[in-house]
């Protein structure tokens, strides 16, 4: 079976994002690390096939995408489109937030990701 997740070649990229989280990811990020959301383990910037996802907790299955304003045109409401329908097609569930979510509501956030667990 071919690896889909953290695939050495996006080794790189996957570095790249961790260190340069944007402030949203890296708000969230203090909420997610260490067991804090239902003992759940979250990484981030991991890769999955060709994509890299912002969150995932593979216990859960469940990826968490941030969307920033990149993700508010035809292209990017199309290229997520495409990319959400790719990492259900490999079994993962895809919950979004937009980044102002983070800010304004945090604890609402975290309640949502809460009621996609199985």
């Amino acid at each position: 079976m071919k690896q889909i997740f953290n695939h050495p070649g996006k080794k790189e990229d996957r570095r790249r994002l961790r260190n340069n989280l944007t402030p949203a990811e890296a708000t969230l990020w203090k909420m997610l690390k260490n067991k804090q959301l239902e003992g759940k383990r979250f990484k981030r910037q991991v890769s999955v096939g060709h994509y890299i996802v912002d969150f995932y907790c593979p216990s859960e299955k469940l990826v968490v995408e941030l969307d920033g304003d990149g993700h508010f045109s035809s292209i990017g409401y199309e290229y997520d489109l495409h990319r959400d329908k790719y990492l259900n097609s490999v079994g993962l569930k895809v919950i979004r937030f937009e980044n102002e979510d983070v800010f304004q509501c945090p604890m609402g956030v975290l309640d949502k990701i809460k009621e996609v667990f199985i």
